[in-house]
This record gives C-alpha cells, sequence and structure tokens, in this order.
C-alpha cells in the first residue's frame, strides 16, 4: 500500500513560482515511479512531470517534464524524508488546475492511466 499527500498549493500572481510536495508513504511497495498531474474540471488530467528511480538505488533517479511544461517545471525527490517536489516557475493563469500526485507505474510514463496510487491533490490558482 502507498500513501501520498499533497501540499503546497495556493493562490498565486502570474509570474511567480510554488512548489508543490507531496510525501510517499510505503510499506512494503516498491516505489519506482512517481509523478505528478493536473487536471482542470472538465478535461482530462495531464501528467506535467516524473520521476524514475534508478537500480544503483540511493536517490538517484531520471527526471522528465512534459513538453509544455519542460521550461518552467522541475521535479525532484529528497530521499530522507521521501517526498517528491514540483517546482513550478513563471506560472501562468492556464497553469490553474487540480495537482495530483502519483506513484507505482509500471512504464514510468506522463500517462495518468498507468499509475496506481493517487493523492487527493491540491489546488493551484494563477490569477
Amino acid at each position: 500500500q502507498v500513501q501520498l499527500v499533497e501540499s503546497g498549493g495556493g493562490t498565486v500572481q502570474a509570474g511567480r513560482s510554488l512548489r508543490l510536495s507531496c510525501k510517499v508513504s510505503t510499506n512494503t511497495t516498491p516505489v519506482h515511479c512517481m509523478g505528478w498531474f493536473r487536471q482542470v474540471p472538465g478535461q482530462e488530467r495531464e501528467g506535467v512531470a516524473r520521476l524514475k528511480m534508478q537500480p544503483a538505488g540511493g536517490n538517484q533517479y531520471l527526471a522528465k517534464s512534459a513538453d509544455s511544461v519542460k521550461d518552467r517545471f522541475t521535479i525532484s525527490r529528497d530521499g530522507p524524508t521521501n517526498t517528491v517536489y514540483l517546482l513550478m516557475h513563471m506560472l501562468k493563469p492556464e497553469d490553474t488546475a487540480m495537482y495530483y500526485c502519483a506513484a507505482v507505474s509500471s512504464l514510468c510514463t506522463l500517462a495518468p492511466e498507468d499509475y496506481q496510487y493517487w493523492g487527493q491533490g491540491t489546488q493551484v490558482t494563477v490569477s
């Protein structure tokens, strides 16, 4: 079982930055892929960024951001706290959405249907 708790959302002005956090808790289920997604009401959930843990262990991972945000959004992970972050710069009104953290994907893509565990989401509003 994997539990994900997001935090850090809020209302910000366009052009500002925001960092979302996702605390990952797991007992025995190995988590090798974590991602951030966003969804606007009435639209499909969109993959924003994901990181894939490397077999070498430790906190080595490969990060990937969607083309639409790759110059502004960065995903990272803090090993000791098992927390995944999404750092968002130069926010735009079109970034307004509910942002979700997800984990455990067999393919580690940006497709939401590949992920098994989801957090409750944190709202980001850019004015």
